[in-house]
């Protein structure tokens, strides 16, 4: 490993230990502001897949769109990287994405990518200022996890997808079970809400075939 390579190994794991161990909103924000404009390559450096394995279970879930734009919420959205993977997809062209995320330092380098239509600041924990039924999908990747968002964000994802719709969410493995979000997928789809379609383990790095929880649900 050259020394750079090292540097942008250790800063990334510093970043990533404070990250796990958040106390609040303000701290969360504090750490993704100040973490935003080296986010892209540290995440990238680890071989981060999340993003790319997203897009490929929204496309493989959907039906081939006609001439009308699919609109997607990109929800914890960061710097970008799932909005930038739609765009080179194989469906790129078809969608239209809005993000929303904490940290607006974060959605200035979102900005930058020029693949959203709109992006807002917005808490997880608490209700998205969005009608329901506003989306065709809603994306949210390596927002559930340790000391972030909890189980109760799902039943928001699912008011804010339209009937028929899709949600994609990664879940870190960790706190799958633990956290309350497996026990929260099935009391959605107990209510009716949502059908799950798979809870799936994943790769959260290129080279690894575990570390998270691929869930897609559909909107009833």
């Amino acid at each position: 490993m050259s020394p750079a390579s090292s540097t942008t190994a250790a800063r990334t794991s510093q970043y990533l230990q404070r990250a796990y161990s958040l106390a609040g909103n303000s701290e969360a924000q504090s750490l993704y502001d100040e973490w935003a404009g080296v986010y892209d390559s540290d995440l990238i450096g680890t071989g981060y897949a999340s993003p790319r394995r997203s897009v490929e279970a929204v496309i493989n879930n959907i039906s081939p769109p006609g001439s009308d734009k699919l609109t997607i919420l990109d929800a914890g959205c960061g710097t970008g990287l799932v909005g930038d993977c739609l765009a080179r997809s194989s469906l790129a062209g078809k969608f239209i994405v809005d993000g929303v995320d904490l940290s607006a330092g974060m959605l200035a380098v979102a900005r930058q990518k020029g693949v959203y239509r709109e992006l807002e600041t917005a808490n997880l924990n608490e209700r998205i200022e969005r009608p329901d039924g506003s989306y065709d999908i809603l994306v949210c990747v390596g927002t559930l996890t340790k000391a972030h968002v909890g189980p109760n964000v799902l039943a928001e994802f699912a008011r804010l997808t339209a009937k028929r719709g899709l949600i994609v969410a990664t879940v870190h493995d960790e706190v799958w079970e633990s956290g309350g979000y497996k026990a929260e997928v099935e009391r959605l789809q107990g209510a009716g809400a949502v059908q799950i379609v798979s809870t799936d383990e994943f790769g959260i790095l290129e080279e690894s075939g575990t570390g998270g929880r691929m869930v897609v649900l559909k909107k009833n």
